[in-house]
């Protein structure tokens, strides 16, 4: 039970903020504030992939055989390159079930 009041007072607090802003709570914000604002979905994106890719059981996983490290390298290439998101994900996938297929059988 206080795991689903832990939740709902999340999703209470997170959607009052979201109205906040729509009603125009936001507007009395310093400027150098909303600038930091740009930066929150990069950090955010950024501490759910890095621990899924890099970490194994609690563990750094940075061996050749690590499938998501390969596809999260191919999507970074692909997206810096050609500035593409959905080539990078595609090409990301597709390093990464390559990598996953090919591994056990080259590298052993």
């Amino acid at each position: 039970m206080s795991t689903v009041l832990l939740l709902a007072g999340m999703a209470g607090i997170t959607y009052a903020l979201r109205v906040c802003f729509w009603f125009g709570a936001g507007e009395g914000l310093p400027a150098w504030f909303k600038r930091t604002l740009h930066y929150v979905p990069v950090a955010v994106l950024t501490a759910i992939i890095v621990p899924a890719v890099l970490l194994k059981d609690g563990a750094f996983d940075l061996d050749i055989h690590n499938a998501r490290l390969a596809g999260a390298l191919a999507t970074g290439f692909i997206v810096w390159r050609f500035k593409h998101l959905l080539a990078g994900i595609g090409g990301g996938l597709l390093v990464f079930v390559l990598w996953r297929w090919l591994s056990p059988l080259l590298m052993s």
